[in-house]
Protein backbone atom coordinates (compact mmCIF):
# COMPACT_ATOMS: atom_id res chain seq x y z
CA UNK A 1 0.00 0.00 0.00
CA UNK A 2 1.37 3.39 -0.97
CA UNK A 3 2.01 5.76 1.91
CA UNK A 4 0.01 8.96 2.10
CA UNK A 5 1.89 12.21 1.51
CA UNK A 6 3.02 14.08 4.56
CA UNK A 7 0.45 16.45 5.99
CA UNK A 8 -2.59 14.52 4.74
CA UNK A 9 -5.05 13.94 7.63
CA UNK A 10 -6.07 10.35 8.29
CA UNK A 11 -9.11 8.84 9.96
CA UNK A 12 -7.11 7.73 12.99
CA UNK A 13 -6.08 11.30 13.74
CA UNK A 14 -9.69 12.46 13.51
CA UNK A 15 -10.80 9.65 15.83
CA UNK A 16 -8.10 10.53 18.36
CA UNK A 17 -9.15 14.19 18.21
CA UNK A 18 -12.75 13.14 18.73
CA UNK A 19 -11.84 11.02 21.74
CA UNK A 20 -9.86 13.92 23.22
CA UNK A 21 -12.89 16.19 22.80
CA UNK A 22 -15.17 13.61 24.48
CA UNK A 23 -12.77 13.37 27.42
CA UNK A 24 -12.64 17.17 27.70
CA UNK A 25 -16.42 17.41 27.52
CA UNK A 26 -16.84 14.82 30.25
CA UNK A 27 -14.22 16.56 32.36
CA UNK A 28 -16.08 19.88 32.14
CA UNK A 29 -19.35 18.15 33.03
CA UNK A 30 -17.71 16.46 36.02
CA UNK A 31 -16.32 19.75 37.33
CA UNK A 32 -19.66 21.52 36.94
CA UNK A 33 -21.45 18.65 38.66
CA UNK A 34 -19.05 18.95 41.60
CA UNK A 35 -19.79 22.69 41.79
CA UNK A 36 -23.53 21.99 41.88
CA UNK A 37 -22.97 19.35 44.57
CA UNK A 38 -20.92 21.84 46.58
CA UNK A 39 -23.73 24.40 46.40
CA UNK A 40 -26.22 21.78 47.61
CA UNK A 41 -23.96 20.85 50.51
CA UNK A 42 -23.65 24.52 51.45
CA UNK A 43 -27.43 24.95 51.30
CA UNK A 44 -27.89 21.87 53.50
CA UNK A 45 -25.43 23.26 56.05
CA UNK A 46 -26.74 26.85 56.07
CA UNK A 47 -30.07 26.93 54.24
CA UNK A 48 -30.92 30.47 55.29
CA UNK A 49 -27.57 31.98 54.32
CA UNK A 50 -26.72 30.34 50.99
CA UNK A 51 -28.73 31.65 47.98
CA UNK A 52 -30.04 29.17 45.47
CA UNK A 53 -28.93 31.35 42.55
CA UNK A 54 -25.34 30.13 43.07
CA UNK A 55 -26.41 27.29 40.79
CA UNK A 56 -26.77 29.87 38.01
CA UNK A 57 -23.00 29.96 37.37
CA UNK A 58 -22.54 26.26 36.48
CA UNK A 59 -25.72 26.42 34.39
CA UNK A 60 -24.34 29.29 32.30
CA UNK A 61 -20.98 27.55 31.92
CA UNK A 62 -22.76 24.39 30.85
CA UNK A 63 -24.70 26.28 28.17
CA UNK A 64 -21.46 27.71 26.80
CA UNK A 65 -19.15 24.72 26.89
CA UNK A 66 -21.06 21.42 27.06
CA UNK A 67 -21.86 19.46 23.93
CA UNK A 68 -25.35 18.68 22.64
CA UNK A 69 -24.99 15.13 23.97
CA UNK A 70 -24.33 16.08 27.59
CA UNK A 71 -26.16 19.41 27.96
CA UNK A 72 -29.70 17.90 28.21
CA UNK A 73 -28.50 15.62 31.01
CA UNK A 74 -26.89 18.57 32.77
CA UNK A 75 -30.10 20.61 32.47
CA UNK A 76 -32.02 17.73 34.10
CA UNK A 77 -29.37 17.66 36.83
CA UNK A 78 -29.96 21.36 37.49
CA UNK A 79 -33.71 20.78 37.75
CA UNK A 80 -33.11 17.96 40.23
CA UNK A 81 -30.69 20.14 42.19
CA UNK A 82 -33.30 22.88 42.48
CA UNK A 83 -35.82 20.40 43.83
CA UNK A 84 -33.31 19.09 46.35
CA UNK A 85 -32.39 22.64 47.37
CA UNK A 86 -36.04 23.38 48.08
CA UNK A 87 -36.23 20.24 50.25
CA UNK A 88 -33.05 21.10 52.16
CA UNK A 89 -34.15 24.59 53.07
CA UNK A 90 -36.05 24.82 56.33
CA UNK A 91 -37.39 28.27 55.47
CA UNK A 92 -38.22 29.71 52.09
CA UNK A 93 -37.13 33.33 51.72
CA UNK A 94 -38.97 35.05 48.90
CA UNK A 95 -35.76 35.71 47.02
CA UNK A 96 -34.98 31.98 46.94
CA UNK A 97 -38.47 31.04 45.76
CA UNK A 98 -38.21 33.54 42.91
CA UNK A 99 -34.70 32.32 42.10
CA UNK A 100 -35.92 28.71 41.94
CA UNK A 101 -38.74 29.64 39.59
CA UNK A 102 -36.40 31.58 37.30
CA UNK A 103 -33.74 28.88 37.37
CA UNK A 104 -36.28 26.15 36.72
CA UNK A 105 -37.69 28.00 33.72
CA UNK A 106 -34.20 28.66 32.42
CA UNK A 107 -33.28 24.99 32.80
CA UNK A 108 -36.34 23.93 30.81
CA UNK A 109 -35.42 26.46 28.15
CA UNK A 110 -31.87 25.10 28.04
CA UNK A 111 -33.26 21.57 27.70
CA UNK A 112 -35.44 22.65 24.76
CA UNK A 113 -32.65 24.58 23.03
CA UNK A 114 -30.16 21.76 23.47
CA UNK A 115 -32.56 19.41 21.68
CA UNK A 116 -32.88 21.95 18.87
CA UNK A 117 -29.10 22.33 18.71
CA UNK A 118 -28.79 18.58 18.35
CA UNK A 119 -30.46 18.84 14.94
CA UNK A 120 -27.52 20.89 13.62
CA UNK A 121 -24.78 19.13 15.55
CA UNK A 122 -23.10 22.33 16.73
CA UNK A 123 -22.98 24.14 20.02
CA UNK A 124 -23.93 27.78 20.49
CA UNK A 125 -20.41 29.20 20.27
CA UNK A 126 -19.55 27.21 17.18
CA UNK A 127 -23.00 27.89 15.75
CA UNK A 128 -22.52 31.65 16.07
CA UNK A 129 -19.07 31.46 14.50
CA UNK A 130 -20.51 29.44 11.61
CA UNK A 131 -23.19 32.06 11.00
CA UNK A 132 -20.59 34.82 11.04
CA UNK A 133 -18.45 32.80 8.65
CA UNK A 134 -21.38 32.36 6.26
CA UNK A 135 -22.10 36.08 6.34
CA UNK A 136 -18.45 36.90 5.70
CA UNK A 137 -18.39 34.53 2.74
CA UNK A 138 -21.32 36.37 1.17
CA UNK A 139 -19.61 39.72 1.71
CA UNK A 140 -16.34 38.39 0.31
CA UNK A 141 -18.06 37.59 -2.99
CA UNK A 142 -18.83 41.30 -3.36
CA UNK A 143 -15.34 42.64 -2.70
CA UNK A 144 -14.33 44.97 -5.50
CA UNK A 145 -11.20 43.79 -7.33
CA UNK A 146 -8.29 46.13 -7.99
CA UNK A 147 -9.16 48.56 -10.79
CA UNK A 148 -7.30 51.22 -12.78
CA UNK A 149 -7.10 54.64 -11.11
CA UNK A 150 -9.64 56.00 -13.59
CA UNK A 151 -12.40 53.84 -12.11
CA UNK A 152 -14.16 53.98 -8.75
CA UNK A 153 -16.64 51.33 -7.56
CA UNK A 154 -18.43 51.57 -4.21
CA UNK A 155 -20.95 49.24 -2.60
CA UNK A 156 -23.16 49.38 0.47
CA UNK A 157 -25.53 46.91 2.09
CA UNK A 158 -28.08 47.29 4.88
CA UNK A 159 -30.22 44.38 6.09
CA UNK A 160 -33.82 44.60 7.25
CA UNK A 161 -34.17 45.30 10.96
CA UNK A 162 -30.43 45.14 11.53
CA UNK A 163 -30.28 41.38 10.93
CA UNK A 164 -26.76 40.04 10.26
CA UNK A 165 -28.08 38.38 7.12
CA UNK A 166 -29.70 39.81 4.02
CA UNK A 167 -31.19 38.49 0.83
CA UNK A 168 -29.42 41.23 -1.13
CA UNK A 169 -25.83 40.76 -2.21
CA UNK A 170 -23.21 41.69 -4.81
CA UNK A 171 -20.75 39.67 -6.83
CA UNK A 172 -17.80 41.39 -8.49
CA UNK A 173 -15.00 40.00 -10.62
CA UNK A 174 -12.80 40.87 -13.57
CA UNK A 175 -12.67 39.05 -16.91
CA UNK A 176 -10.87 39.22 -20.25
CA UNK A 177 -7.48 39.27 -18.48
CA UNK A 178 -8.52 42.15 -16.26
CA UNK A 179 -9.79 44.35 -19.10
CA UNK A 180 -13.44 44.09 -18.06
CA UNK A 181 -15.24 44.24 -14.73
CA UNK A 182 -18.34 42.13 -14.15
CA UNK A 183 -20.82 43.27 -11.50
CA UNK A 184 -24.15 41.83 -10.42
CA UNK A 185 -26.61 43.03 -7.77
CA UNK A 186 -29.05 40.37 -6.59
CA UNK A 187 -32.19 40.40 -4.45
CA UNK A 188 -33.17 36.93 -3.20
CA UNK A 189 -36.79 36.39 -2.15
CA UNK A 190 -37.43 36.48 1.58
CA UNK A 191 -35.68 38.12 4.50
CA UNK A 192 -33.40 37.27 7.40
CA UNK A 193 -31.56 33.98 7.91
CA UNK A 194 -33.66 32.02 5.40
CA UNK A 195 -32.88 34.50 2.63
CA UNK A 196 -29.27 34.67 3.83
CA UNK A 197 -28.67 30.94 3.37
CA UNK A 198 -30.16 31.05 -0.14
CA UNK A 199 -28.07 34.12 -0.88
CA UNK A 200 -24.93 32.23 0.19
CA UNK A 201 -25.60 29.39 -2.25
CA UNK A 202 -26.53 31.71 -5.09
CA UNK A 203 -23.60 34.08 -4.55
CA UNK A 204 -21.16 31.17 -4.69
CA UNK A 205 -22.71 29.87 -7.89
CA UNK A 206 -22.74 33.31 -9.48
CA UNK A 207 -19.14 33.90 -8.51
CA UNK A 208 -18.16 30.83 -10.51
CA UNK A 209 -20.45 31.51 -13.46
CA UNK A 210 -19.74 35.19 -13.98
CA UNK A 211 -16.04 34.91 -14.73
CA UNK A 212 -16.42 31.74 -16.80
CA UNK A 213 -19.26 32.71 -19.16
CA UNK A 214 -19.68 35.50 -21.69
CA UNK A 215 -21.98 38.31 -20.47
CA UNK A 216 -24.96 37.19 -22.57
CA UNK A 217 -24.94 33.70 -21.01
CA UNK A 218 -24.54 34.67 -17.36
CA UNK A 219 -28.17 35.39 -16.39
CA UNK A 220 -29.56 32.37 -18.33
CA UNK A 221 -27.07 30.14 -16.47
CA UNK A 222 -28.05 31.67 -13.11
CA UNK A 223 -31.70 31.10 -14.03
CA UNK A 224 -30.99 27.42 -14.76
CA UNK A 225 -29.18 27.09 -11.44
CA UNK A 226 -32.17 28.41 -9.49
CA UNK A 227 -34.58 26.16 -11.38
CA UNK A 228 -32.48 23.15 -10.45
CA UNK A 229 -32.51 24.09 -6.75
CA UNK A 230 -36.35 24.07 -6.65
CA UNK A 231 -36.47 26.17 -3.46
CA UNK A 232 -39.88 26.93 -1.93
CA UNK A 233 -39.08 30.61 -2.42
CA UNK A 234 -36.82 30.01 -5.36
CA UNK A 235 -36.84 33.26 -7.28
CA UNK A 236 -34.49 36.22 -7.31
CA UNK A 237 -34.07 39.45 -9.23
CA UNK A 238 -30.71 40.59 -10.55
CA UNK A 239 -29.04 43.24 -12.66
CA UNK A 240 -25.74 42.43 -14.35
CA UNK A 241 -23.34 44.82 -16.04
CA UNK A 242 -20.13 44.09 -17.92
CA UNK A 243 -17.89 47.14 -18.48
CA UNK A 244 -14.88 47.53 -20.76
CA UNK A 245 -12.37 49.38 -18.55
CA UNK A 246 -10.51 50.82 -21.55
CA UNK A 247 -13.44 52.33 -23.47
CA UNK A 248 -16.20 52.55 -20.87
CA UNK A 249 -18.57 50.55 -23.09
CA UNK A 250 -20.98 48.40 -21.11
CA UNK A 251 -23.60 45.72 -21.55
CA UNK A 252 -26.40 45.68 -19.00
CA UNK A 253 -29.04 42.99 -18.50
CA UNK A 254 -31.80 42.75 -15.92
CA UNK A 255 -33.84 39.86 -14.52
CA UNK A 256 -36.96 41.48 -13.10
CA UNK A 257 -34.84 44.06 -11.30
CA UNK A 258 -35.49 47.81 -10.81
CA UNK A 259 -33.96 49.85 -13.66
CA UNK A 260 -30.34 50.91 -13.37
CA UNK A 261 -29.46 54.60 -13.59
CA UNK A 262 -26.73 56.40 -15.51
CA UNK A 263 -25.66 59.94 -14.68
CA UNK A 264 -24.17 61.92 -17.58
CA UNK A 265 -21.52 64.25 -16.27
CA UNK A 266 -21.92 66.76 -19.11
CA UNK A 267 -25.61 67.47 -18.53
CA UNK A 268 -25.94 66.32 -14.92
CA UNK A 269 -29.02 64.33 -15.93
CA UNK A 270 -29.98 60.83 -14.90
CA UNK A 271 -31.15 58.24 -17.42
CA UNK A 272 -33.16 55.09 -16.69
CA UNK A 273 -31.61 51.98 -18.22
CA UNK A 274 -34.56 49.65 -18.79
CA UNK A 275 -33.41 46.18 -19.81
CA UNK A 276 -36.36 43.84 -19.43
CA UNK A 277 -36.23 40.16 -18.54
CA UNK A 278 -38.05 37.67 -16.28
CA UNK A 279 -36.95 37.06 -12.70
CA UNK A 280 -34.53 34.21 -12.05
CA UNK A 281 -35.88 30.79 -11.15
CA UNK A 282 -39.37 30.93 -12.69
CA UNK A 283 -39.26 30.29 -16.45
CA UNK A 284 -37.04 27.94 -18.43
CA UNK A 285 -35.05 28.81 -21.56
CA UNK A 286 -35.22 32.59 -21.24
CA UNK A 287 -33.25 35.33 -22.95
CA UNK A 288 -32.45 38.72 -21.48
CA UNK A 289 -32.49 42.01 -23.33
CA UNK A 290 -29.22 43.89 -23.51
CA UNK A 291 -28.94 47.62 -22.86
CA UNK A 292 -25.69 48.89 -24.35
CA UNK A 293 -24.09 52.20 -23.54
CA UNK A 294 -20.87 53.98 -22.64
CA UNK A 295 -19.61 55.59 -19.48
CA UNK A 296 -17.75 58.70 -20.57
CA UNK A 297 -15.21 60.29 -18.20
CA UNK A 298 -17.20 61.73 -15.26
CA UNK A 299 -20.24 59.47 -15.85
CA UNK A 300 -21.66 57.19 -13.19
CA UNK A 301 -23.78 54.07 -13.03
CA UNK A 302 -26.13 53.23 -10.16
CA UNK A 303 -27.33 49.66 -9.47
CA UNK A 304 -29.62 48.99 -6.50
CA UNK A 305 -32.29 46.70 -5.04
CA UNK A 306 -35.96 47.51 -4.56
CA UNK A 307 -35.49 48.25 -0.85
CA UNK A 308 -33.87 51.52 -1.91
CA UNK A 309 -36.93 52.79 -3.76
CA UNK A 310 -39.97 50.88 -2.50
CA UNK A 311 -41.92 51.93 0.57
CA UNK A 312 -45.51 51.22 1.62
CA UNK A 313 -48.07 53.47 -0.09
CA UNK A 314 -45.51 54.99 -2.46
CA UNK A 315 -45.01 54.31 -6.16
CA UNK A 316 -41.63 52.96 -7.17
CA UNK A 317 -41.24 55.85 -9.66
CA UNK A 318 -41.43 58.33 -6.78
CA UNK A 319 -38.88 56.27 -4.89
CA UNK A 320 -36.48 56.36 -7.84
CA UNK A 321 -36.91 60.13 -8.16
CA UNK A 322 -36.24 60.53 -4.44
CA UNK A 323 -33.09 58.40 -4.67
CA UNK A 324 -31.78 60.37 -7.67
CA UNK A 325 -32.38 63.64 -5.81
CA UNK A 326 -30.59 62.37 -2.73
CA UNK A 327 -27.67 61.10 -4.82
CA UNK A 328 -27.36 64.44 -6.60
CA UNK A 329 -27.35 66.28 -3.29
CA UNK A 330 -24.71 64.00 -1.76
CA UNK A 331 -22.53 64.25 -4.88
CA UNK A 332 -22.04 67.96 -4.29
CA UNK A 333 -20.02 67.21 -1.17
CA UNK A 334 -17.72 64.29 -1.89
CA UNK A 335 -17.44 60.86 -3.49
CA UNK A 336 -16.01 59.52 -0.25
CA UNK A 337 -18.38 56.94 1.24
CA UNK A 338 -21.13 57.98 -1.17
CA UNK A 339 -22.71 54.50 -1.32
CA UNK A 340 -22.93 54.20 2.46
CA UNK A 341 -24.34 57.71 2.81
CA UNK A 342 -26.94 57.11 0.13
CA UNK A 343 -28.12 53.83 1.65
CA UNK A 344 -28.45 55.57 5.02
CA UNK A 345 -30.42 58.44 3.47
CA UNK A 346 -33.07 56.63 1.41
CA UNK A 347 -35.03 53.40 1.35
CA UNK A 348 -37.05 51.45 3.88
CA UNK A 349 -35.34 50.19 7.07
CA UNK A 350 -37.82 47.28 7.03
CA UNK A 351 -36.35 45.90 3.81
CA UNK A 352 -32.90 44.80 2.71
CA UNK A 353 -31.09 47.55 0.79
CA UNK A 354 -28.12 47.21 -1.52
CA UNK A 355 -26.41 49.77 -3.72
CA UNK A 356 -23.53 49.69 -6.19
CA UNK A 357 -22.00 52.83 -7.72
CA UNK A 358 -19.63 52.75 -10.69
CA UNK A 359 -17.87 56.02 -11.52
CA UNK A 360 -15.43 56.75 -14.29
CA UNK A 361 -13.21 59.50 -13.07
CA UNK A 362 -12.73 62.46 -15.47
Amino acid sequence: MRALPAGVPVAGGAMRAGRRWVRTDRGIAAVLTLVVAGVLVAIGAKPDDVPVNLIFLPLVLGILFLSNRILPLFACLILGALGLAAYLQETYPARNVIAMIVMGGLSLLVLYLSLRRGQTGVGPLRGQSMLVDLRDRILAQGQIPALPDSWLVQSALSSAGGSPFAGDFFVATTSDKGNRIELVVVDVSGKGEAAGTRALQLSGAMGGLMGALPPDRFLPAANDYLLQRAWDEGFATAVHVSIDLATGDYELRSAGHPPALQRHAGSGRWKLLVAEGPVLGIVEDVEYECEKGRLAPGDSLLLYTDGMVEEPRRDIELGIDHMMGAAESLLRHSWTGLADRLVAAVGSPDDDRALLIVHRRP
